[in-house]
């Protein structure tokens, strides 16, 4: 079953009604392309489609039939399956290409975390997340399981409408990427909503984000986790600072067992995806149940830091430059609000790093003088703090940066 509406309330509805009824549900996003549509429904073996008002007519998919979601729950008019799980498939939420198809089932969706601070029935959940992606789902799966409330976000609205209906529900528990987040910080709204508990996810939460979260909500617990569609939620790291402890890598007993190996976290937990169903696909796990992340970490003073994505390493003349490394240095200081990375070709070094910066007072781009003492400022501050090829060669400031609909920053070539 492909659960392919287009607004995320009814998604919800399906979800709930779909559960133990269906022998497999398929989370497809609004902005799938129809040709990816088609392949996700054959891989698959899809037999059926949820659609909603306004949606194209599924009838050129060659489904079986397909079914209208009306916005409220409906009596089941199939048996529960007793003997099997419905299998839950999600799409993993890459910025090009085709997505790949990973199962889990809701034991591994729903696994048990440690208690949210303040959690209980009349805690007020939200997520600038879509539902049918994992960060916005393990939220869903939070608030329906622990029956609690949720306010859902809707990408026709502003930051600033989302906050206003956040506010008004009061919401305390909220999440999203350290972009979307930055775009909080920037809208000028933050004081629209009061929660007890902020969690970051998705991206790299560097400490000027997590300072500036802790000072626009001093009575919240900020929180960055990790977790990935592939991985599931590996933990939670409450402290204030960015990266994690060294002590949660090896640690018997744990909820999940993290090891790092060739620059790369890895994670084993009942949390991982039991496979991807893409035909020709790469095993999930190693041999020994390890899924690799792929994100690269360093250890310093007994904390690990992400320094950036495997794939993402910009090659300046044969040295390996992480953008989000740059990226944290940039983001320090306190007129930036978020910053991209990326590489410009060079006819010497073959690459060279360019950086795209958002300042927090956007009056300051208009004044020349003032950009130029920010941007030698911000040079000088990636000189004395990186070496010679990790620093941007052009800093160039925009208005705004492009985000993908997971919430993460749009990075060339990802």
């Amino acid at each position: 079953m492909l659960v392919a509406t287009r607004d995320q309330l009814t998604a919800a509805l399906a979800l709930i009604e779909l559960d133990g009824v269906a022998r497999r549900m398929v989370l497809c996003t609004p902005d799938l392309q129809r040709e990816h549509l088609e392949r996700v429904a054959a891989t698959a073996r899809a037999d059926a489609i949820i659609i909603d008002t306004g949606s194209a007519d599924a009838g050129t998919l060659g489904l079986a039939h397909h079914g209208l979601v009306r916005p409220q729950l409906q009596p089941a008019t199939e048996p529960r399956r007793a003997t099997e799980e419905t299998e839950w498939v999600l799409l993993t939420s890459g910025t090009t290409g085709a997505p790949k198809l990973v199962l889990h089932s809701l034991a591994s969706l729903a696994g048990a975390l440690p208690r949210q601070p303040g959690t209980t029935a009349q805690a007020v959940w939200s997520t600038f997340y879509d539902i049918r992606r994992y960060g916005g789902l393990q939220i869903f799966l939070r608030a329906v399981l622990g029956g609690s409330s949720l306010v859902l976000s809707s990408p026709q609205e502003s930051t600033r409408d989302f906050l206003q209906r956040a506010g008004a529900a009061a919401v305390t528990h909220i999440s999203g990427t350290p972009s979307h987040w930055r775009k909080v910080l920037m809208s000028g709204s933050a004081n629209l909503i009061a929660p007890k508990y902020v969690r970051l996810s998705g991206e790299i939460a560097d400490q000027a984000v997590l300072d500036s979260l802790a000072g626009a909500y001093p009575a919240a617990t900020v929180a960055h986790a990790f977790a990935s569609t592939e991985a599931g939620v590996a933990f939670d790291v409450v402290d204030g600072r960015a990266g994690f402890p060294a002590s949660l890598v090896g640690r018997a007993g744990s909820v999940a067992d993290l090891k790092v190996q060739d620059g790369t976290l890895r994670i084993r937990s009942g949390r991982n995806a039991a496979r991807y169903l893409d035909e020709g696909a790469a095993p999930l796990r190693s041999d020994d149940g390890y899924v690799d992340t792929g994100d690269l970490v360093e250890l310093r003073d007994q904390r690990y830091y992400f320094v950036g994505r495997r794939g993402g390493v910009i090659n300046v003349g044969g040295q390996k430059v992480h953008p989000e490394e740059v990226e944290a240095v940039i983001n320090a200081d306190p007129r930036v609000r978020m910053s991209l990375v990326r590489a410009r070709r060079s006819p010497i070094t073959g690459a060279v790093v360019v950086a795209d910066v958002v300042l927090t007072d956007a009056a300051a781009v208009a004044d020349e003088p003032a950009r130029n003492g920010i941007r030698s400022a911000l040079l000088d501050r990636c000189r004395s703090t990186l070496p010679a090829h990790k620093v941007p060669t052009m800093l160039r400031f925009v208005p705004t940066l492009e985000l993908t609909p997971a919430g993460k920053l749009v990075r060339p070539g990802a």
